[in-house]
C-alpha cells in the first residue's frame, strides 16, 4: 500500500530547499494501434517546461535540468470517424499551450498553483471539445479521457478523468492505482462490490461516468499529489493496456523490468494478449 505520508493535501506548500533541488527523471513511452483498429485514437505527451518555454521530449530518455518541470500525459479519444483521434490531440495540444503559461507562478504558491492549473486545464480542454462539437457536425459527441502528471522538485501533481490510469510504485512499497476508473464498474470495484475479474467482464465496464467533451455539461476531474523520491516509478496508460494485462502483472512489470524497454514490453504484452483497443504506456522513474 502507498505510504500515506507521501500524499500531499491540497494547498500544502513545499520548502525552498526542495524547490531548488534539480529533478532527475527517466522515461519510456510506446503507443500501438492494436490488432483490430484502423486508426490510433490514443495520444501521449512528454514535455519539459521552464521559464523560457516548453520543449517536447522523445519516446525515451533522461533529464536532470535545473529549474525545469516535466509533464507526462495519456489521452484516449472517442467519437465517430476520426474525431476520437482528433479529441485526444486537442487534449495534449491544450496542455502544451496552457501549462507553460503557469510556470511563472511565484515559488511560494507553486504547490497550490499547480493543482489549480491542472484543474483549469481539464476544464479548458472540455470547453474546447464542446465548442468543436457545436460548430462541426463531424466532431459532435467526441470526447477523451486524460491522465496527466506534473513532475516538479519533490512532488507529482496529477489530474485524471475517464478510464485511462495512473499507477504509482514507491521505491520501497507496493504498486497502487492512483487514478479512479470513472466507470460504473470502476465505482463498484472501489466500493468492494466487484473484484477485478468481475469489473473486467462487466457489461458496463466501458460506460464512462466522467469524460472530457462527449456532450457533458460539466466535468469534475480527480486531482491529487504525491511526494516523490529517488527510485519511485509511475505508469500512465490507456485502457487498452489494462484490457490485456491484469493488475498483478502490471505490478510485477513495474517492479522487475528495466526502464528502457518497459513501456515497449508492456504494450507488446497487452496487444498480444488482447489488442482489441489502441494501447499506450508511458513509464516515468525518479532517478
Amino acid at each position: 500500500m502507498m505510504n500515506e505520508e507521501n500524499v500531499l493535501p491540497i494547498g500544502f506548500g513545499r520548502s525552498t530547499r526542495e524547490e531548488e533541488r534539480p529533478l532527475a527523471l527517466r522515461w519510456s513511452a510506446r503507443t500501438d494501434v492494436g490488432r483490430f483498429r484502423k486508426n490510433n485514437e490514443d495520444s501521449f505527451l512528454a514535455l519539459v517546461i521552464n521559464p523560457m518555454g516548453v520543449r517536447f521530449l522523445g519516446k525515451e530518455g533522461d533529464s536532470d535540468e535545473v529549474g525545469c518541470d516535466y509533464i507526462f500525459a495519456v489521452s484516449d479519444g472517442m467519437g465517430g470517424a476520426k474525431s476520437g483521434e482528433f479529441a485526444s490531440r486537442i487534449a495534449v495540444d491544450k496542455i502544451t499551450k496552457l501549462l507553460p503559461q503557469s510556470f511563472r507562478v511565484e515559488a511560494s504558491n507553486l504547490a497550490t498553483g499547480r493543482t489549480e492549473v491542472v484543474n483549469e486545464v481539464f476544464h479548458r480542454v472540455h470547453e474546447e471539445m464542446e465548442k468543436m462539437g457545436f460548430h462541426y457536425e463531424e466532431c459532435r459527441g467526441m470526447g477523451a479521457t486524460l491522465s496527466l502528471g506534473w513532475f516538479s522538485a519533490g512532488w507529482l501533481h496529477f489530474g485524471h478523468i475517464g478510464d485511462s490510469r495512473i499507477y504509482y510504485l514507491p521505491k520501497d512499497g507496493e504498486v497502487k492505482q492512483l487514478s479512479h476508473d470513472h466507470t460504473f464498474a470502476g465505482s463498484q470495484r472501489r466500493k468492494g462490490k466487484l473484484n477485478e475479474r468481475q469489473a473486467r467482464n462487466h457489461p458496463q465496464k466501458n460506460m464512462l461516468t466522467q469524460v472530457l467533451g462527449a456532450g457533458r455539461r460539466s466535468v469534475d476531474p480527480q486531482l491529487g499529489a504525491v511526494k516523490i523520491e529517488h527510485g519511485d516509478r509511475f505508469l500512465f496508460c490507456s485502457d487498452g493496456l489494462v484490457d490485456g494485462i491484469w493488475d498483478h502483472a502490471i505490478a510485477d512489470a513495474l517492479k522487475d523490468w528495466e526502464l528502457p524497454t518497459l513501456a515497449d514490453r508492456l504494450v507488446t504484452t497487452a496487444v498480444q494478449a488482447s489488442g482489441r483497443d489502441n494501447t499506450t504506456a508511458v513509464v516515468v522513474e525518479v532517478a
